[in-house]
């Protein structure tokens, strides 16, 4: 039997601030563990399929009532947990291969039926519902420990059902709303020998990783869409991350932090010119318009300003001209550049539009990685240095002041792919596999 705790769902109900969200998650026992990159096109964010939230209903045969802002405050705020690049964890993550070999060996984990997806939102598995699908979701989830064992017969959904939902849904990287939707069947429908493979590919990384962190470190997990500030081996914050999509991955790096560069100049890079700027150029250009003028950006050859209006796109290549856009709202980094070393043109940075981190898949950049309240993760980097404080830093963004700053003290950055993993209180954690680098295929990158 896996525990769970609730510590760090107590610790995110406080900071939300609402009586009803402190009542559903301590019952749920939960542990949880850039537009630079974006281009031109559109949406690149797969939209978050209609979820259903808030606590848990009034009785039998009642449905929820729901507050549409907990989803946007779970995903946009993650609870801090463990830090995943813990040397603790490669134990507790052998111990989960252990766990799942004997889960495997059973017979794994019965399917459950997916909702179609349009399914009435009335209509889903969630508190109050009886239906004989419940008594496939007790029998799987007492089968990842989630459940007691004693709790499988039933058919109807009831609270102890409602609590081991949550705890799937938080450690499997989904908001844990207790509502069985399509995105949570699909989550629980991955197989338990791909989980396995999974752990076994993931306690290798975590080899690999583990030893590069050193006492002060930023680490990006890419398959969690999550950021982590770490000093002496504990979270000091976690902020919603997005990642770059499955055709424009974000790449692995182990680089030190040197500088931040405030209310920054974008130069586009390569991928973002070929694949976004050019063809968008061209697209706009057949109806009369002209996409330099549109979005505020300059080309240039030889250093020399081109006016926009002589381009002609259809005979525009990669490499014909370089480009850049000014600081100012409509900058896709927002007000905060964080730089290093990277062969692959990538940086983290803000974004003028947040909207994205309420979302729960954000695999949407080309490769850069946007950050949630990244003046916060700021502060922390400048904490060293005289002066740079939060006010300032606020300061910083009101103003639009232009400023490159180097730290003083570079700090160690990590960009991984941990996509499963345990922690030493016994909770095994899984994200989707986005890339399909854990050799088990589409399976668990669909949810």
């Amino acid at each position: 039997m896996i525990v769970h705790r609730s510590t760090e769902a107590m610790d995110f109900a406080q900071r939300a601030g609402r009586a009803f969200l402190a009542t559903m998650l301590a019952l749920a026992f939960i542990i949880a563990s850039g537009a630079g990159c974006l281009g031109f096109g559109r949406a690149a964010a797969q939209s978050t399929a209609w979820i259903q939230f808030g606590p848990v209903g009034n009785g039998p045969g009642t449905t929820n009532t729901y507050d549409p802002d907990f989803v946007r405050e779970w995903e946009a705020n993650p609870p801090k947990g463990y830090a995943t690049l813990s040397k603790a964890n490669i134990a507790a993550t052998k111990n989960a291969i252990q766990r799942y070999t004997n889960i495997v060996a059973q017979g794994g984990w019965p399917q459950l039926p997916e909702p179609p997806n349009k399914t009435p939102r009335d209509s889903l598995l969630q508190y109050g519902i009886t239906d004989p699908a419940v008594g496939l979701l007790r029998k799987r989830l007492a089968a990842s420990g989630d459940l007691s064992d004693s709790d499988t017969s039933s058919t109807y959904f009831d609270m102890s059902v409602d609590k081991a939902l949550k705890r799937f849904q938080a450690s499997n990287g989904l908001t844990p709303t207790g509502i069985a939707d399509k995105r949570t069947i699909v989550a629980l429908n991955v197989p338990a020998d791909a989980r396995l493979k999974q752990l076994k590919a993931n306690v290798s990384r975590l080899g690999e990783f583990v030893p590069k962190a050193g006492k002060k470190y930023v680490v990006v997990n890419i398959p969690a869409a999550q950021v982590e500030a770490v000093q002496n081996g504990q979270i000091v914050a976690r902020y919603a991350a997005v990642v770059g999509k499955a055709d424009r991955p974000t790449p692995l790096l182990h680089t030190p932090i040197t500088d931040l560069s405030f209310n920054p100049v974008w130069r586009l890079p390569p991928t973002v010119i070929s694949e976004d700027l050019i063809p968008r150029g061209r697209e706009m250009q057949a109806k009369g318009q002209n996409v330099l003028l549109k979005f505020g950006i300059d080309a240039y050859s030889n250093g020399k300003k081109v006016d926009p209006t002589k381009i002609n796109w259809d005979n525009v290549k990669p490499g014909t001209y370089t480009y850049s856009q000014q600081p100012g709202k409509e900058n896709p980094l927002g007000f905060l550049k964080i730089n290093f070393d990277s062969a692959h043109s990538v940086y983290m940075h803000d974004t003028p539009s947040d909207r994205i981190f309420g979302r729960n898949f954000r695999s949407a950049s080309s490769g850069c990685i946007r950050v949630h309240n990244i003046e916060n993760l700021a502060a922390w980097l400048l904490a060293d240095q005289r002066g740079w404080d939060a006010e300032r830093i606020a300061s910083m963004k009101t103003t639009g002041e232009r400023l490159d700053l180097r730290l003083k003290r570079p700090v160690q950055l990590l960009f991984v792919y941990i996509s499963a993993w345990a922690t030493p209180d016994g909770v095994i954690q899984f994200r989707r596999d986005i890339y399909q680098k854990d050799g088990i295929g589409e399976i668990a990158s669909n949810y």
